[in-house]
């Protein structure tokens, strides 16, 4: 599944896509977040693959965008990392500051939490007592009302409210 997410910085935005557990992007969206030259990103790209730092077969991927006549290198995380290390900008600063925060809390804490997923997941959490009361309750008219057309119209009739609920 591949996702796009918006990557904000005081500079501007980054569209990122993210497939196989993984961020890419392009050289041209690699200039916009570190601040430099399409040449300055190209040469840091290349070294790291001839210094084998790593392997661009395996971090590398060719895709076909709309409106481009050949198809475009999207480069992996690892990729972005090591060229935000080397790469001299205000930017590049700010990222190398950020990517040891994250490492720093994940060597100390022994994780790192997905500080948005804990929020959604928080407000699912606090739902789930009041969802559950609704079935129970109609669990109950279920059991009281025997009849299974009248099951349907309850049944139907808690859809249309949960419907309601979701659309408030």
């Amino acid at each position: 599944m591949v996702d796009i997410s918006i990557y904000q910085t005081e500079w501007g935005t980054v569209e990122v896509r993210v497939d196989q557990e993984t961020v890419w992007l392009s050289q041209e969206q690699m200039e916009q977040l570190f601040g430099r030259e399409r040449s300055v990103i190209t040469k840091h790209v290349r070294n790291v693959f001839v210094e084998g730092e790593l392997d661009e077969k395996s971090n590398v991927q060719n895709l076909h965008i709309a409106g481009s006549d050949k198809p475009i290198k999207f480069y992996n995380l690892d990729v972005i990392i090591s060229v935000g290390y080397r790469v001299k900008s205000r930017q590049g600063t700010r990222f190398r500051q950020w990517a040891i925060g994250i490492l720093r809390e994940h060597l100390t804490q022994g994780y790192t939490l997905n500080r948005q997923r804990l929020e959604a997941n928080a407000r699912e959490l606090e739902a789930a007592p009041s969802f559950c009361l609704s079935i129970s309750s109609i669990a109950t008219v279920v059991a009281d009302l025997g009849n299974p057309d009248e099951i349907v119209r309850v049944f139907v009739g808690f859809q249309r409210y949960l419907y309601r609920q979701d659309v408030a």
